[in-house]
């Protein structure tokens, strides 16, 4: 483990150890990034020593069919870890990867960047975001009204070393266990929270409109829209809405 009081991004650091000599593995924590980011590029905001911030530089042993569905259990190892330290939360998996409570709001997101060589994994790194210790009322207004944190969800403070300590233990088995030819997609399928929900996904500069229909043997986001069903392997959704219309 490699811990920094500041940094740019625990995820480029990450992809820095890969180079070095027997440095995976590591987990590259901090707690504040000046230059932290989610998906498609967007800035991560976080105040000094609240949450935590986590990457971690991997050589998977996964087969290439086989590699779609590291996120899945990363997603599974950061919902278990917030769920050993808030038993009371019920907390789900809002695909390809985010962790939220049961009104939709974010707790935790992760940034999963992989490099490939000659059609195989070759390394990846996984970079988890999680709201600890930050209140509501202390997020920025645009950050609040779309998520939460731990300790709200708890009434508490809650000790960001023992979450480190439970994140990377559960990690540690959910690769072990795809390496050993495990599928973590039973268990996917059951946290998620997006079935039979009306959703908007963008993909790129394109959104699409459907029906959450599951989760495919790949990964993929299985989708009925009014085109007919379609399998995204990429994407974020952007918009959640029951059936009856209530917006989650």
């Amino acid at each position: 483990m490699e811990h920094h009081a500041t940094i740019g991004s625990t995820n480029d650091r990450a992809r820095e150890a890969l180079a070095e000599t027997g440095r995976e593995g590591l987990a590259v924590v901090a707690d504040h990034q000046h230059a932290g980011r989610g998906r498609r590029g967007r800035a991560w905001v976080s105040p000094s020593g609240v949450n935590l911030m986590v990457s971690v530089a991997l050589r998977p042993r996964v087969d290439p069919v086989r590699s779609g569905l590291l996120g899945l259990a990363a997603a599974l190892a950061v919902r278990d870890a917030c769920a050993a330290l808030v038993p009371g939360a019920a907390l789900g998996i809002r695909w390809p990867n985010d962790v939220v409570a049961a009104d939709g709001l974010k707790v935790a997101g992760l940034l999963l960047e992989t490099t490939l060589a000659e059609e195989r994994l070759a390394d990846a790194v996984i970079g988890a975001g999680i709201n600890v210790n930050w209140r509501r009322a202390e997020m920025p207004p645009a950050i609040a009204e779309r998520a939460t944190s731990l300790a709200e969800l708890a009434g508490r403070p809650v000790d960001r070393v023992e979450l480190l300590g439970e994140l990377l233990t559960r990690l540690d088995a959910e690769v072990a266990g795809l390496e050993a030819g495990a599928s973590p997609l039973d268990r996917f399928r059951e946290a998620s929270v997006l079935d039979g929900r009306s959703v908007r996904v963008e993909v790129g500069d394109t959104a699409l409109e459907g029906m959450a229909a599951g989760v495919g043997d790949d990964g993929a986001l299985l989708l009925d829209t009014d085109a007919g069903r379609v399998a995204l392997s990429v994407g974020e959704v952007v918009a959640v809405r029951d059936v009856v219309g209530a917006t989650a």
